[in-house]
C-alpha cells in the first residue's frame, strides 16, 4: 500500500516538474535567439525554396517517427500508429532542441506512460530507436568516410587516412549488427534486471535503411539551401562529422558546433556569409518550425491523455 502511494506521488511530482520544465526551456530558447537574424535568413530565400525545404524537413521527421513503428513491431505493444507517430514527432523535436535527456528519454517515458505502456516496454522502444538511428548513421557515415568523399583540412589531426579507417570500422560495426540479428543463435542477453533481445534480420535491415535515410534527408536540406550547389556527398559527410561533435559537446541543438565544423571544412570553397545564412535557414526549418508544431501537438496529447484518464475513472466497474 505504501509503495503504491509513493508511486502515485512520484508520478504527480514528475508531472509537476515537467509542466515547469517545458515552459522554462522554451523561454530560454526564445530569449537566446536573434529573431531578427532568423527573419532575415528566411526573407533571403524564394518562397518555393522554403516550401521545398520545409517538406524535406517534415519528410525527415516522418522518417524518424517511423523508428517508433519499428519499435512497435519489436515490442508487440498495440498502440495504433495515430498515437505512436505524434509521440515520436514531439520527442524528436524536443530532442533536437533540448538534448536527448529531455526529448528522447524523459518526454518519451511521460507520453508513452500516459498512453498505458509500462516502463520496460518504453525502455525497449527507446533502445531500438537509438540503435536504428546510430546503426543507420554508422553504415552511411562509414561509406562516406571510407570512400574519402569528405576533404579534410591538412591541420586536422585525424587526416584523410584516419577518417577512412574510422569509416571502415563503422561499416564493420553496422554489418556485425546485421549479421548478429540474422544468424546469432543466442537471441537474448540479461544483465541484472535488464534484458536485451536481438530483432529479426528483416527488422534490422529496416532499422539501417530508415536510420540512413533520415541522416541523408538532413544533409539534403542543407544542400538545398546552399545557393551554390555543393557536392552532396561532401555536405553529407560534413553533417555526419558535425553531429558526432555535437553529441560529444553536449550542447542543446548543437548550437555553434554545426556552424564551426561546416565553416572549417568548407573554408575557401564557399563564401562564409552564404554558408552561415544557409545553416541558419536549416536551423529554422529543421529545429524551430517543427518545435512550434511539436509544442502544439504536445498540448493536444496531454489534453487527450487527461480525457482518456477521466473516461477510465468514470467507466462502470472501475474502482
Amino acid at each position: 500500500m505504501a509503495h503504491k502511494q509513493w508511486h502515485t506521488w512520484g508520478k504527480r511530482l514528475f508531472s509537476l516538474l515537467f509542466l515547469i520544465l517545458i515552459p522554462a526551456l522554451l523561454y530560454m530558447l526564445a530569449r537566446n535567439l536573434d529573431w531578427n537574424e532568423v527573419r532575415q535568413s528566411l526573407l533571403a530565400y524564394a518562397p518555393s525554396t522554403l516550401v521545398v525545404g520545409l517538406l524535406l524537413a517534415l519528410c525527415s521527421f516522418a522518417t524518424f517517427a517511423s523508428y517508433d513503428l519499428l519499435a512497435r513491431a519489436y515490442t508487440g505493444h498495440n498502440l495504433p500508429a495515430r498515437q505512436v507517430l505524434p509521440v515520436a514527432f514531439v520527442c524528436y523535436a524536443f530532442n533536437l532542441n533540448f538534448t536527448t535527456w529531455v526529448g528522447g528519454v524523459a518526454l518519451r517515458y511521460r507520453l508513452y506512460g500516459r498512453l498505458g505502456l509500462d516502463t520496460p516496454t518504453i525502455t525497449r522502444i527507446l533502445t531500438l530507436g537509438l540503435l536504428t538511428n546510430w546503426m543507420g548513421y554508422m553504415l552511411l557515415a562509414g561509406t562516406v568516410f571510407a570512400l574519402r568523399l569528405v576533404e579534410l583540412p591538412q591541420n586536422w589531426a585525424v587526416g584523410a587516412t584516419g577518417l577512412q579507417l574510422i569509416g571502415i570500422l563503422l561499416i564493420a560495426i553496422s554489418m556485425g549488427y546485421l549479421l548478429a540479428c540474422g544468424f546469432a543463435k543466442r537471441r537474448t542477453w540479461r544483465w541484472r534486471d535488464h534484458e536485451v533481445t536481438l530483432p529479426t534480420l528483416r527488422l534490422a535491415l529496416c532499422q539501417v535503411a530508415l536510420g540512413a535515410s533520415n541522416w541523408a534527408l538532413m544533409a539534403l536540406l542543407i544542400w538545398w539551401l546552399l545557393p551554390d550547389r555543393a557536392f552532396y556527398p561532401s555536405i553529407l559527410g560534413i553533417l555526419l562529422i558535425s553531429c558526432v561533435a555535437g553529441v560529444v559537446a553536449h550542447i542543446p541543438a548543437g548550437l555553434g558546433v554545426l556552424e564551426t565544423v561546416f565553416l572549417a571544412l568548407l573554408h575557401g570553397q564557399m563564401n562564409q556569409s552564404t554558408l552561415v545564412a544557409a545553416l541558419l535557414g536549416y536551423r529554422t526549418l529543421y529545429y524551430l518550425i517543427p518545435l512550434v508544431l511539436a509544442v502544439i501537438t504536445y498540448l493536444v496529447l496531454e489534453k487527450r491523455a487527461k480525457a482518456m484518464r477521466q473516461q477510465g475513472k468514470a467507466a462502470p466497474g472501475k474502482p
